[in-house]
This record gives C-alpha cells, structure tokens and sequence, in this order.
C-alpha cells in the first residue's frame, strides 16, 4: 500500500480568468466560480446570468480545464438535455377539454416521472443506444439493465414534459414565421448518470487529498489517465443515452397521437466538451450552461409558467461559447416549502393558461429568476428565434427527491 504523503496543494499566484453575466447573483456562486478558477488545472471561467449554488462549480458555471476533467463540474444529472419538438397537431387542441385529454393521454402514456421509475417487460423502450459498448468499466456494465429499465422515463426534480403554443418569428428554423403546437421536454440520464457522477466524483477526490476544504468537490481526473479516460467515456455514452431518452420519448409521444414531426431542437447541459479556446485545446465543463457557438442553436426554458426560447449562439469567446441553462432559481427548495402555498401559484396557473398535471410546490414559477430578465442579461450570448408558451405541464408530484 502507498503510504507515500500527497504534494501539498500550491495555490495560484493568479486565478484563471473568468468573466459574469447578469448582476445580483447567488453570491456562493459567485464564490464558487472564484474557488473554480483557482485550481491549477483551469484555464478559463464564465458564470451565466441563471447562476446559483452547486456542488464544486455552481449550476450556471462554465470552466474551461487543461487535460482534466472534474465530475462535479459536469454535475450529478449527466448531460440533462432540452427537446422541443414541433408537431402538426392544430394548436386548437391547446383549447379545448377534448384535446387537452388527448395531450395528456399521451403524456401519462408514454413516460413515466419519479425517482427510479421505469417500464417494465414488454414496455421497455427499444433504442440503439442499448447496443453500444456498455462493457468498457465495470460501473457502466451494472448499468445497463437500469438503464434500459428507465429509458424514455423523465425522472423527478426540474424535469418536464410539457405541451406548449411555439411561436416562430425567423424563417431560418426551417419552418414558415407562426405559431404551432409543439412538444418540450427536459430531463437527463437518469438514475445511471447519477451513479457514474457519484463514483467518479469519489474517485476523484481520494486522488487528490492535497485539496483544501472548499476545492475538494472540484477534485479532477488527469485526461492522460485510465480514470479520466473511464470517466469520459462513460460521461459520453450518458450523453449518448440522454439523447435517447428524449428521442423515446418524443417518438412514442408523436406516434400516440399520430403526429407529423415538422422540427426538432435539442441540446445538452452538465456536459464536457474538448474544444480549442484561446488557440488550444481544452475541456470545457458547461454546468447547467448552454452551449452557444457561432450558428449553434439551443433551448433556454423558464418556469411552467414562462416563456422557454429557441435561441441561436453567438459564440462570444468570453463566455466560452456558452449561455444560461434556464432562468435559474431564486429560492431553495426548503425555503420554497416554507413561504408558497399553492392558492396563489394555481391562481398564477390560471391566469397564464396553464394546466399542471402534476408538480412540486418547489417547482412553482416564484421560485424561478424572469426569464426575460435573464434573456436581456445575455443578448450578446444568443439571439432569440422562437418563443415556447408553456400550456400543459407535467412534472414528478410533490415529495419525489428531486433529481436534476
């Protein structure tokens, strides 16, 4: 056994350099992008407009590593993922009691929320990604089965499935400017990604015990090892499975109501990317970030009351070619609890026209930053090309241990 002493941690003579959009942030996250930037192996940081407090890098923290990866920094839902898709089922349907049942048929239909839900024999989704390499660590072949299990399921937490009025004003999205019935869908990797982040992130930090207290959650694995090789492979296939996820899931969604599908837009966050910045390669973490380079589209969501964006990047270099992940939050889930009480956010439901099948109190739209307040903080990031109005939302009920 090496019983060998760690080298002491050396701290910086200067912090990695790092910009932030938006004012009147969380300021522990603001504290957390300073901790981020001091570790030896960053390069650069950007802290979005929707920022506040995570574990290691804060959701909304962008960082940018040299030939390391660190697990926290990509988060514990491993490459959580937007999906709107735009059906061609007339947006009437949206007014209707008839229509309405019929969304939400499909709905209850074809996923499942909660924490460990899945579908079982005959039910379980059909999807490629069961075939790839799940055998190449031994973590992620314990995992396959699970997986399949909740493949097109939407977990608990900020996950959602919602059907929505897709207003279009830019004709370079492929369709005709209007407004349509399209479908929106967030969630992740499930309980797998959760597992892989857990055991890597432990990883991570028994390699580096030299680590002060408040840098021990951003504890990285070198790129150039067989740990850091695993962990972004695994991060990979996870992104890989996410994608399948929404793809189940808005198939099976189409299909129920035997719908066209007319566009597609989709994105990651709680990723890692290998991307040259600065004239050289490096691995940016986008925590709850949007990627947003130059062309690059995306979907920034609100709350289930708000407006969510298609928007195109800008690909502004300060921000690592990144935008916000949503409008962030401004009240814990605790706090949420405590001070809401649902006469007022149904009555806010109502008035914005829009039915909720199921949710956490925590989840309601007082608990989220104005998502037009957090689009304006970011206009040199993105330029906005449709707005989604949230009209039948569903997301895991009340009690569920949340999972984003």
């Amino acid at each position: 056994m090496n019983t060998q002493e760690p080298d002491p941690f050396v701290p910086r003579t200067e912090p990695a350099p790092w910009r932030q959009w938006g004012e009147d942030l969380d300021q522990n996250s603001i504290e957390q992008m300073r901790n981020a930037c001091d570790l030896p192996v960053s390069v650069a940081g950007a802290l979005m407009p929707d920022a506040h407090l995570g574990y290691g890098l804060p959701i909304g923290g962008v960082l940018a590593t040299e030939n390391a990866i660190i697990p926290y920094a990509v988060g514990v839902d491993i490459a959580c993922r937007m999906k709107m898709t735009v059906l061609d089922i007339p947006l009437r349907e949206l007014d209707n009691e008839r229509g309405r049942t019929r969304l939400t048929q499909a709905i209850n239909a074809e996923t499942r929320f909660g924490v460990g839900t899945k579908f079982k024999g005959s039910q379980r989704r059909q999807h490629p990604v069961m075939d790839a390499d799940w055998d190449f660590c031994a973590v992620t072949r314990e995992l396959k089965d699970k997986a399949w299990g909740q493949l097109g399921t939407s977990g608990s937490g900020n996950h959602f499935v919602e059907f929505g009025e897709l207003t279009i004003g830019d004709p370079q999205l492929g369709l005709e400017p209007g407004t349509y019935l399209a479908l929106l869908s967030h969630s992740g990797s499930r309980g797998s990604g959760a597992t892989i982040a857990a055991h890597y992130s432990k990883l991570a930090r028994q390699l580096h015990p030299e680590l002060p207290q408040k840098l021990q959650h951003l504890s990285w694995l070198d790129l150039d090892t067989a740990e850091g090789q695993e962990y972004f492979a695994a991060m990979s296939l996870m992104g890989e499975y996410a994608a399948a996820n929404h793809a189940c899931i808005h198939r099976h969604m189409a299909g129920h109501l035997g719908a066209e599908v007319l566009l597609d837009v989709e994105n990651h966050h709680n990723f890692a990317w290998k991307e040259v910045h600065q004239g050289k390669e490096v691995v940016v973490h986008r925590k709850g970030a949007t990627p947003a380079g130059a062309g690059v589209l995306g979907i920034i969501p609100g709350s289930m009351a708000s407006a969510a964006y298609i928007v195109r990047g800008k690909g502004q270099p300060e921000s690592l070619n990144s935008a916000s992940h949503g409008a962030g939050r401004v009240m814990s889930r605790t706090q949420a609890k405590k001070q809401l009480d649902w006469k007022a956010a149904n009555a806010l439901l109502r008035e914005r026209g829009v039915t909720l099948l199921s949710a956490g109190l925590d989840e309601v739209p007082m608990v989220y930053k104005d998502i037009d307040e957090v689009m304006d903080a970011q206009s040199d990031l993105v330029e906005k090309l449709a707005r989604f109005q949230p009209r039948l939302v569903k997301m895991a009920p009340g009690g569920e241990r949340p999972e984003d």
